[in-house]
Formats: structure tokens, sequence, C-alpha cells
């Protein structure tokens, strides 16, 4: 049987590891947000009755305003490695109830998210047991890998170009290859140890 101090240094852990979730009586919303470094969790606490604003962003407090008398309104603040700009709208919809919509960049998620679509690939793939989650900025080649913007090298072969990295030990290269056809444009395909890893959907 447990000690009574093993059963408090337990309970002390588990009190701080959701210790965030303990003060979040009031979360209203929470988005998550896939950017070349990651996937960020943006979570939103609202107190209708005292105006209290709290973002949260991948478990870390960024906003807190506790006395609001103006309860609609907007919170700007910034996400990720490349500091993008993100908004909370807090709009009444009818008589105490609250519409809470994000927007990243100036546009709506959904909006956003279906632009990141056209302009990056995604790739997720393990090696070694360890998950990686690779993706390329289309408009400027940039790569990233886990987070971190990776050290690349380009030349042009004879259907296209190669963008040479490497992830551990493991060679990489993308394939930027015509498809022929105007609407599909440019097809980038990713390549690890001579396998193609197929694109995910985010």
């Amino acid at each position: 049987m447990a000690s009574r101090e093993e059963v408090t240094i337990y309970e002390d852990e588990v009190r701080s590891r959701y210790s965030h979730l303990e003060k979040m009586t009031d979360l209203v919303a929470v988005w998550e947000v896939a950017l070349s470094d990651g996937v960020h969790k943006i979570e939103f606490e609202h107190g209708t009755t005292s105006g209290k604003r709290v973002v949260y962003v991948d478990g870390k407090e960024l906003i807190r305003k506790e006395w609001m008398f103006k309860l609609v309104g907007k919170e700007t603040f910034t996400v990720g490695a490349s500091k993008t700009k993100a908004t909370i709208n807090i709009d009444a919809v009818s008589g105490f109830a609250y519409e809470y919509t994000l927007e990243i960049n100036g546009k709506s998620l959904k909006k956003y998210m279906e632009n990141r679509s056209k302009t990056t690939n995604t790739w997720i793939l393990s090696l070694g047991g360890m998950d990686y989650r690779v993706v390329l900025e289309k408009d400027t080649m940039d790569v990233w890998c886990n987070g971190q913007k990776m050290e690349t090298a380009g030349e042009f072969v004879e259907d296209g170009t190669e963008t040479h990295f490497s992830v551990g030990d493991h060679s990489c290269c993308i394939k930027a290859v015509s498809s022929g056809k105007r609407k599909e444009g440019i097809i980038h395909t990713l390549i690890v140890d001579d396998r193609e890893i197929p694109e995910a959907v985010e």
C-alpha cells in the first residue's frame, strides 16, 4: 500500500500536469491550426459575466484580461515559429449567446486552410520509430520537419527540380515535376531512402 507521502506526491504531479485545465472554467472554443512548424492548439476562455478573456496557444497562456466591460470584440496574437497573425472575434448572436471565430492572417480558418492546401504539401512518415511531419512551402521552396526549417540543396534535373535534405541519417528528396496539365501545375513528391511517401491531408 502506498504511503501518504507517495499519494501526495502523485496528486501534486497530476495537479501540475492538468493545472491549466482546472483554471479553464470558461473555456468556450478550441481550434487546431496546421502551420509549417506544426499543428498548434488554440484555446479561448470567455467569462460572459466578468468579460474575462484568456488565450492559450499549445497550453501556454498568451493573453489574460480579467475585467472587460465590453463582452464583444477581438483578441490578436501570434502563433508558431513564423509568428503567424491570429485573431479571435467575439460576436453577440442573441441575448447572452456569443459566437467565436478564428482568423489566421486575416482569413477565416476554413479559407486559410483551403488556401494553405494549395500553397503547401505535407507528408507524415515514421523513421526508426519516430514520427516526422514534413512540409514544403511551394512559394518559397522552404522545407520544414517537426517544427524546424531544414537546410536544403536544390538542383535542376532533366524533368524538373530536386530539393535534397536529411532527416537524421535518412536522405530525403522532394521532386518537382510538371504534370503537363495547366490546372494541376507542378507535382511534388517526397522520396525518403528511395521510397515514395504518400502525401497527407490535414
